[in-house]
């Protein structure tokens, strides 16, 4: 291994320690000069610790560092980001904060870097040569370029954390304790050998289509007038909640009355409905026009509970996304892949306006246009992540599909029953909502059909 090889690694070992570094900036109020160094020298030494310490134990400890190292990673992760989710949620203020003491660093520094004891092993099959000395020699050279290179790394990612951090408060904590959360369970599916399909570069585009739709919708903030036109908002929600709906029956519950499984159409479509209404309550967040605020009491923005209130709509589209996925993936005769596309792209289509919808009234609040834009792009990202969890999820359970799907249906069918159509006669009375609904209703119902 040469020194190219070597950056390379060391930089794609630095990445979970980068992102958890973003978290601790994140969850700091105003980061100094010390804490910034602070987390590169803990972050830094333990990644190029564990590398040595695997050089050293061989081949003997492989198995058990194969086996352990993982779950343990994931364990600590796991507990560190819910607790930053349950205080970045919590209606409490707390005085101060033990971000940067020995006993967090310790546990953060170990869970992110103890996968690199397996790096020190190779280093045995495969030494590195930097210099014209002994294996040895190299490879503790390897282990400081290692750590300096996650120092810098670190050290960055602190004061990028702390930034973003201090604009958006709280929102942004909770999304460095979904990050932690999601780093482990990243290193974990890993180890299990679970995220074999993402080498499939298709299906990693065909998870991103629909926050693409997202993206531009959001994008639009930067044309459209501070104030949308009520007409204009009856229209792009009566198209959205059609062409759910349509996605509802045809796609996700269509296949299982079909085969006959009314039963389990009817039992997974009521599951859904309890599924979308206990987020509903317990998810703080707002009504992007009406200003309605719902869910528990928490210290977050009104402009946070709106973005919050796109994320609850993008819940049951990941799902449905990911288990249509899975079972085209995996051959089952209840669903083709043109049928899964034709779904991926009417969730892409309405998320456009969906997109609009969020980032248009965190505008009016008084937000910047980019503030709007990145709050509203933020809101989608949950799509693809519970894309690829339901995709493990039916992979290794393939008997849940049509259960699932009709799940999805039903968690659907309640977001556009009880935000869609209600929204689509804000302002004064219109049938223009109305007539959006039908004709989208019909054009995704139309499109089913032609990919069966």
């Amino acid at each position: 291994m040469g020194i190219i090889e070597l950056l390379l690694l060391a930089i794609g070992l630095s990445m979970d320690a980068f992102a958890v570094s973003v978290c601790k900036g994140i969850e700091t109020k105003k980061a100094t000069v010390r804490q910034i160094l602070l987390c590169g020298i803990w972050f830094g030494c333990f990644q190029g610790l564990m590398p040595f310490i695997g050089y050293v134990l061989g081949s003997r400890l492989e198995f058990i560092i194969n086996k352990v190292a993982p779950w343990l990673a994931f364990i600590l992760l796991l507990i560190i980001g819910v607790n930053m989710i349950r205080e970045a949620f919590s209606s409490e203020e707390e005085e101060t904060r033990a971000g940067f003491d020995v006993k967090s660093m310790f546990i953060l520094a170990v869970a992110t870097s103890i996968d690199a004891l397996a790096v020190g092993i190779t280093f045995v099959a495969v030494p590195v040569t930097l210099i014209n000395a002994s294996p040895f020699v190299n490879t503790v050279i390897a282990c400081l370029i290692i750590a300096a290179t996650t120092f810098i790394i670190s050290s960055l990612g602190v004061r990028i954390g702390n930034v973003f951090g201090t604009r958006y408060k709280s929102g942004a904590e909770a999304a460095g304790g979904f990050v932690l959360v999601f780093i482990g369970l990243k290193i974990l599916l890993e180890h299990l050998g679970v995220l074999e399909f993402m080498d499939n570069g298709d299906v990693l585009f065909e998870l991103l289509i629909p926050f693409i739709g997202t993206v531009l919708g959001s994008a639009l903030v930067f044309i459209m007038d501070k104030e949308l036109k009520d007409d204009f908002k009856n229209i792009m929600t009566g198209m959205a909640g059609g062409i759910m709906m349509a996605c509802s029956m045809w796609t996700l519950l269509y296949p299982s009355i079909l085969r006959g499984k009314v039963l389990t159409a009817a039992i997974g479509f009521i599951i859904g409905i309890g599924f979308q209404y206990l987020l509903d309550k317990v998810v703080p967040h707002a009504h992007a026009f009406t200003g309605a605020e719902e869910g528990p009491s928490s210290t977050l923005k009104h402009t946070f509970r709106v973005m919050m209130s796109e994320v609850i709509h993008h819940v049951p589209e990941g799902m449905a996304i990911g288990v249509m996925l899975a079972g085209a993936l995996n051959g089952a005769d209840e669903v083709s892949m043109t049928a899964t596309i034709a779904l991926i792209i009417g969730i892409a289509i309405q998320n456009i306006p969906e997109g609009a919808l969020v980032s248009a009234p965190i505008r009016v609040e008084g937000e910047g246009k980019n503030k709007a834009f990145l709050m509203g792009v933020i809101s989608g990202i949950v799509e693809p992540l519970l894309g690829i969890a339901m995709i493990i999820l039916v992979s290794a359970f393939p008997g849940i599909l049509l259960f699932v799907m009709a799940l999805t249906g039903g968690a659907i069918a309640f977001l556009v029953i009880e935000e869609h159509i209600p929204a689509m006669h804000t302002g004064r009375h219109s049938d223009k909502g109305t007539l959006s609904f039908a004709l989208f209703f019909c054009l995704m119902m139309i499109l089913t059909f032609l990919s069966r």
